[in-house]
């Protein structure tokens, strides 16, 4: 049309050749298939006791799995491996959430591997809601002792066990031992009602607390007071020492209230910087007390023997709870009753009494 401009591009794109994939899927599908090779029961066996580490985190992922047939080795695999373990130092540690327990882990581990011990940290994370994978991670948050070639670091999640702690922990340290590190440290989620669980796993147990957060003896069960073999004050570097004293002395006067220890120790509260490196030497010296006191009297003995009796009940519980909810039949049958239970059919006492009577006639 007259008057009408013709539009120029002054810009012109060319189609060019296509991109490769960001991913090379098949070296991921070639990597998948490598990891879910498995070894022999012997070979994990031998390379544990070898100390292979490559070999050691493969056992554990199979004592942590789920799955049937892993579950089967990872049996095998622990009772070849008891005869060599129950000679390290079993530490749990625990404290309130921000105490800095990676931090202190980090400056013990690094002076217990500096005294040329090897050692083992099972950091055990939160668990993913929806993976049911590890959230944290300690190694992220314990560079140095990553590196440390007498350290070993596992984390694993919690798997929403009650207490915070990883329901195969105790396996694990079986594992570890044989592979022979000398001191196992526990890290647990944080302060909660069942610390009982990590207490009946550890030989030692460390509370670590933080001065300065309002009234310290609130924030903490007397239950967990009491199964503290040492308390330790964290962070009292700075301005924050004099409030650390004070904490120091408050925990110091909490500790006297309780009743002796069977073991007949009597727990102490020391003050440390993660930062300054202070308290660190006190911290230890008390643990190999506490360790020759215990060994001398027969309490250290003593106390594994009870360990293990309650882990075998534990198992024995674990078991019929893991049977009773994987089997098919019983699934049907709780959908039924819960629909029932919901619209007021049957009582919830009543639906249990029936499902319980019905899976014990049928036989485990």
């Amino acid at each position: 049309m007259p008057g009408k401009q013709k539009t120029r591009k002054t810009l012109k794109v060319s189609e060019g050749i296509p991109q490769p994939e960001s991913i090379n899927r098949d070296a991921v599908q070639k990597l998948r298939q490598q990891k879910k090779k498995l070894l022999a029961t012997d070979q994990y066996i031998r390379g544990i006791l070898d100390h292979d580490r490559t070999i050691l985190s493969q056992a554990i992922t199979l004592i942590e799995s789920s799955l049937p047939e892993h579950q089967e080795i990872a049996s095998n695999i622990i009772e070849a491996c008891i005869p060599y373990s129950g000679n390290s130092l079993r530490l749990g540690i625990t404290g309130v959430p921000g105490v800095g327990k990676s931090t202190f882990i980090e400056t013990l581990g690094l002076k217990i591997t500096g005294a040329g011990q090897k050692l083992a940290v099972l950091a055990i994370d939160p668990s993913s809601e929806r993976s049911g994978g590890s959230i944290l991670g300690d190694k992220t948050r314990m560079e140095k002792l990553a590196r440390d070639k007498n350290s070993f670091i596992r984390p694993s999640p919690s798997g929403g066990s009650l207490g915070g702690v990883a329901w195969k922990t105790r396996e694990t340290i079986i594992l570890c031992e044989a592979a022979g590190f000398e001191v196992i440290l526990v890290e647990t989620v944080g302060v909660g009602q069942s610390e009982t669980t990590v207490h009946s796993m550890v030989d030692f147990f460390l509370l670590l607390m933080l001065a300065g957060a309002g009234d310290e003896l609130q924030g903490i069960k007397r239950g967990i007071m009491e199964m503290a073999d040492l308390v330790a004050i964290t962070k009292a570097d700075g301005s924050n020492i004099e409030k650390a004293e004070r904490a120091r002395t408050e925990f110091m006067n909490a500790l006297h209230v309780f009743p002796p220890s069977p073991s007949g120790w009597i727990p102490t509260v020391y003050t440390c910087s993660a930062i300054e490196g202070t308290g660190f030497d006190d911290i230890w010296r008390s643990i190999a007390d506490y360790i020759h006191q215990t060994r001398e009297n027969g309490y250290f003995q003593l106390r594994r023997n009870e360990q293990a009796t309650y882990w075998m009940y534990e198992f024995i519980n674990e078991s019929l709870k893991n049977n009773f909810y994987t089997r098919p039949d019983i699934r049907i049958q709780l959908k039924e009753l819960e629909k029932k239970v919901l619209n007021k059919g049957i009582s919830s006492y009543r639906a249990a009494k029936m499902i319980i009577d019905g899976y014990l006639e049928k036989g485990l």
